[in-house]
Formats: C-alpha cells, sequence, structure tokens
C-alpha cells in the first residue's frame, strides 16, 4: 500500500491488470460506478509504452467518433481503452473482427459497470478472446491494518474513504445512491421508478446479512415474489448488493436454502441507514450485521475467491458458518464475531464436523491471532492479510 498526494495506488491491482494484458487480446473491468476503474486503466496505460487512445463512451463527441466502430478502430495501434461500454453493447462484433485480424496491432482494455448486460454480449462475441477483472473498492491490504475502521465506517469506495471528514464522505455516499437512481439505472435501460428502488434498496439495508425472504419484501410492496427479486437481481447485476449462495451437504439435517443478502458496500449500508459517523455506527442496532457484511467481504477480497467458491451454511436447528470458501478440495470456514475474546461454540464444531473443514478461522475484533481448538484459530480481523493465507 502506498499513500501518495492523498491517493492510495493499488499495485495488487495493476499487477493483475498486466497480466491479463499479456494473456488476452481483451481485457474488461468490471465493477461498480466510481470504484477506480477509469483511474486503474490510466495508470496502466501510463506504465506501457506505445500509443494510447482513450474514448470515454458518455462523452457525445466519442460517441458519434464510434458511429462506424469497424472504421474508427481498424487504423488504431497500441492500447484502446472504450470507458463505459456497456452503453454500446454492439461494439463487440466490431472488436472481434478486429482482435482477429492476422498480428492485430492493437489490444482492448473495456469498462464496464454493469456486469450481466456485458457478460452475455461478450460470452456471445468475444469468447476464448477476453480476459475479465473485476475491481472492487479499496482492500483492508490497501488501506492498512491502522486504516481498518475508517474503512468499515466510510467504506470502499476510493472518494469517500478518502474524504477529508466524515459529513464529507458521507455526503458523497448520499449523492452517489441519488445518481445511481436517477442517472445510472435509467441509463442502462432500467425502467424501475428511482423511489421505488430506493425504498427496496434501503429495506435491504435493514436486512442485511441476513436469508433472502421474498415473501416478505413481496407483501411490504405488494407485488409478486418474482418482482422484488429481480429487484435484487438489478442491485446485484451493478455491483450493490453481494448474493451468497446456501451450501448443502448430505448430512441429514434439513439446511437453509435460502441465500443470504448484503449490501457490497459498508458505506453505503451506512449512508442508506443514516448513519453519519462511527459513533453513531457504535450504537446502532445494526452494528453486527454490518461488521459481518464488511468482515466477509474483506475475507473473500483478500482470498481472491471467485463468486462461485463462496457459500454461507445453515440448519435449520441453528448451526451455521458465516463463510464457506471451496477452492479445489479445500474447504475453509470462517465465522464473523464482534468480540475481542471469541469462543468456540456448539454451532462451530457441528459445521467444523459436518462440513468437513480443513480449517475454521474467527474473525474477531480484538488485536491477536491465536489457536482456539484442533483447527480452529482465533484470528483478529486488524491481522487478516498478514494471518490468513490466500
Amino acid at each position: 500500500m502506498v499513500w501518495k498526494a492523498g491517493v492510495i495506488e493499488r499495485e495488487r491491482q495493476l499487477g493483475r491488470l498486466r497480466v491479463l494484458m499479456r494473456q488476452a487480446k481483451v481485457v474488461a473491468i468490471l465493477g461498480a460506478r466510481q470504484v477506480g476503474k477509469t483511474t486503474l486503466a490510466r495508470d496502466y496505460a501510463r506504465s506501457i509504452p506505445g500509443p494510447v487512445t482513450h474514448f470515454d463512451l458518455e462523452d457525445p463527441g466519442a460517441v458519434a467518433r464510434l458511429a462506424e466502430p469497424v472504421a474508427a478502430l481498424a487504423g488504431l495501434r497500441g492500447l484502446v481503452v472504450l470507458d463505459e461500454i456497456h452503453r454500446r453493447p454492439d461494439l463487440f462484433p466490431a472488436l472481434r473482427v478486429l482482435v482477429d485480424r492476422p498480428r492485430a496491432p492493437v489490444r482492448f482494455l473495456i469498462l464496464g459497470s454493469a456486469s450481466s448486460a456485458l457478460l452475455k454480449q461478450s460470452a456471445e462475441s468475444l469468447a476464448g478472446r477476453i480476459a475479465y477483472h473485476t475491481l472492487e473498492g479499496f482492500s483492508l491490504a490497501e488501506v492498512g491494518e491502522k486504516s481498518a475502521e475508517r474503512l468499515w465506517v466510510r467504506g470502499s469506495y476510493p472518494r469517500s474513504f478518502l474524504a477529508r471528514t466524515e459529513a464529507e464522505s458521507l455526503r458523497w455516499r448520499q449523492d452517489l445512491v441519488t445518481t445511481y437512481l436517477e442517472r445510472d439505472l435509467p441509463d442502462l435501460g432500467v425502467t424501475i421508478p428511482s423511489a421505488t428502488l430506493r425504498r427496496f434498496w434501503t429495506m435491504l439495508a435493514h436486512w442485511h446479512g441476513q436469508v433472502w425472504k421474498s415473501a416478505e419484501f413481496a407483501r411490504s410492496f405488494g407485488v409478486a415474489d418474482t418482482t422484488v427479486r429481480r429487484y435484487l437481481d438489478l442491485l446485484s447485476d451493478t455491483f450493490m448488493a453481494r448474493i451468497l449462495l446456501p451450501f448443502h451437504e448430505n448430512i441429514g439435517k434439513r439446511q437453509v436454502k435460502s441465500p443470504k443478502v448484503y449490501l457490497t458496500d459498508s458505506g453505503l449500508l451506512h449512508a442508506l441507514l443514516d448513519i453519519r459517523s462511527s459513533d453513531g455506527l457504535d450504537v446502532h442496532p445494526r452494528l453486527g450485521a454490518s461488521w459481518e457484511g464488511f468482515a466477509v467481504a474483506q475475507t473473500i477480497s483478500h482470498l481472491e475467491a471467485r463468486p462461485e467458491e463462496c457459500f454461507f451454511w445453515a440448519t435449520h436447528t441453528g448451526a451455521e458458518l458465516d463463510l464457506l470458501v471451496l477452492r479445489g478440495r479445500q474447504r475453509l470456514g470462517f465465522e464473523i464475531k464482534r468480540t475481542e475474546q471469541p469462543q468456540v461454540t456448539p454451532s462451530m464444531r457441528s459445521a467444523l464436523a459436518d462440513l468437513r473443514l480443513d480449517r475454521l478461522d474467527v474473525i474477531h475484533a480484538g488485536k491477536e491471532t491465536y489457536p482456539l481448538a484442533p483447527r480452529v484459530r482465533a484470528v483478529a480481523f486488524s491481522r487478516l492479510v498478514a494471518d490468513v493465507k490466500a
């Protein structure tokens, strides 16, 4: 982690991008708006030799230049960056034509804020030619353990985290919520009224860290279960919500089959809950749920775990595990406890035995990492990067 003139240099992200750019003719950086995709692309462009051409597809001038995309792009060399490409999905077939040319003199770096539409278009047009890098906000490894609480309270968006004051950070997050609902989603073709989605997003914030129940949301909105699930999928597809799928094991116990839902960013969660400061968070009834979601997100980020590797587990008799990461034959369990002195519980012993975990780490709010039982450790959150192997 390097602080430079109020900016955090994201060396690990840049390193991953360099590897992908050597492997694929087209690389897509996917992530929420304002998470730092354009900055990362510019940092990469500055680090390589040769010409760089940048098209911002929010700029009418750039859009006009690409009216005939093959003709506009065919003569370019070096690196071409196409920012906010989900606004022009018709460009994907043109990219396929261009990268399939013998000894093509150009590589493409495309940036997008809507995962499902972008992945669908690119999978159809650029199969075998494209690599993906999902960019999230700042991580604990990037900001350092001394800034862990600031990261939790303000969230991981760069401008929110780096704001001069808590009030300035909160205003930025509130503005992002409004812009996302009133401009970004309509630009993606979403016709659901912004007031409806704001109400749903706020209700989801109060539900953060709980098992999804479509029926309760549907009753509140007076619509069908499938409609509120569409709202949830929309937030997930635009990187605003995390859907953690349930894990099932053949153990002769009734297990929870509905997903668990979180808001992706703790700072946006706090803005939607009207938590204005760290003092306000300390006395808020959703304190524990907020910290659980934050610790889960940072653990997944540190392990670089793919969505299909991440689950939660629970039985109807009360046993549960906050995060299960399946990596090859490894089964890694994580339990989140907002305490400084965690203890091994019957629920943990059940998860350890029923799921045949290789290890169970209890992520806690204290300062030390130490063994609790065979295959069970208490891991200080501030020591996550140092003590949990990625």
